[in-house]
């Protein structure tokens, strides 16, 4: 399907983005921040048809406003840090005084900022700024992105494969997604010990809450064995930054592909056929059978679940293991 091909890669392009801005942060490295700056105005003009134009650029003495679209009255500020008082910072600056009445948002372009979204700010110099629609991030980008039309989709991933590259990050994605489901298959599951979860519980919430009713049966008999999950996903990442978070991403890919279509038990199944899928492309051949990769695909997607990463949780609903 055109649309899930057009999709998966602009979302793994957008999370590699984020996921290397981050890393490099942490060094103090800030390339890639200062390229981010430029690439979001672009992709933000491009998305919602603003004019929005480098501050920095024209003015570098302003603070807290990184891009402005002076026809639609908008102020934005770009940041990896993404902190309530980071925000409250930006709106206090002296400098926003000449921007009352002014729409302000605020990027987070290396970190989620869902719960920035519920918490309040003060405001004292009267720009308009509601968190819950103007704090972005990747995930709520990629949530925008999922309900566009085909032709806004080839747009949009036109212009992700000009500014980030070749299909080399969808690669490695889609290879170590492969590799874990490799590991996957060499675990010894009659002698792993299975593990009760102290959210068991809450587990059978969340199936309720999104009622997923014969899913139900892969979701309890798989969650058993979410220690040996754990331990591959450790060994995976000792031999790189992360790279356990690629694949659940990918994962989460798959669910946000088809969330706005499908729900319940449809949604859970194409989620389980998608990562078999891209596993059968990218195995090598002898390397797995049919019957591992059907098993281990839904581990790992029952894993996903379980951490959260598909499917809407429900009030109180947290990740917790044994």
């Amino acid at each position: 399907m055109n649309r899930q091909i057009l999709f998966n890669y602009i979302e793994e392009h957008l999370i590699v983005l984020a996921h290397r801005v981050k890393t490099r942060g942490k060094l103090n490295i800030l390339d890639l921040h200062i390229h981010s700056e430029n690439f979001y105005r672009d992709f933000l003009n491009l998305l919602y048809g603003w004019k929005l134009v480098n501050l920095n650029k024209v003015n570098q003495n302003v603070e807290a406003i990184d891009l402005i679209d002076s026809v639609n009255k908008i102020v934005i500020q770009v940041s990896s840090t993404n902190t309530k008082q980071k925000i409250e910072s930006a709106l206090g600056k002296d400098s926003m005084a000449n921007y009352n009445g002014w729409a302000f948002k605020f990027i987070s372009i290396a970190c989620d900022a869902a719960d920035l979204r519920t918490k309040t700010y003060a405001n004292p110099h009267g720009l308009n700024f509601s968190p819950t629609s103007d704090i972005y991030d990747v995930n709520s980008l990629i949530r925008e992105i999922s309900g566009l039309t085909i032709d806004r989709l080839q747009e949009v991933e036109e212009f992700i494969r000009k500014e980030l590259g070749s299909d080399t990050a969808s690669l490695v994605i889609e290879s170590d997604l492969t590799r874990i489901i490799t590991m996957l298959a060499q675990v010894d599951w009659l002698s792993s010990e299975p593990i009760k979860l102290d959210n068991e519980f809450q587990i059978d919430t969340k199936i309720d809450y999104n009622d997923l009713v014969k899913s139900r049966v892969v979701i309890k008999e798989y969650n058993i064995w979410q220690n040996s999950v754990r331990r591959i996903y450790s060994a995976f990442d000792a031999e790189g930054s992360n790279k356990s978070f690629f694949v659940m991403q990918k994962i989460r890919s798959f669910y946000l592909g088809h969330c706005i279509e499908l729900s319940g038990d449809d949604l859970f199944d194409a989620v389980r056929q998608d990562v078999k899928t891209e596993i059968r492309k990218h195995a090598l051949k002898g390397d797995l059978s049919e019957e591992s990769i059907d098993i281990c695909s839904d581990v790992i997607v029952v894993d996903a679940f379980i951490r959260c990463k598909i499917f809407e949780n429900p009030e109180g609903y947290s990740y917790v293991t044994a």
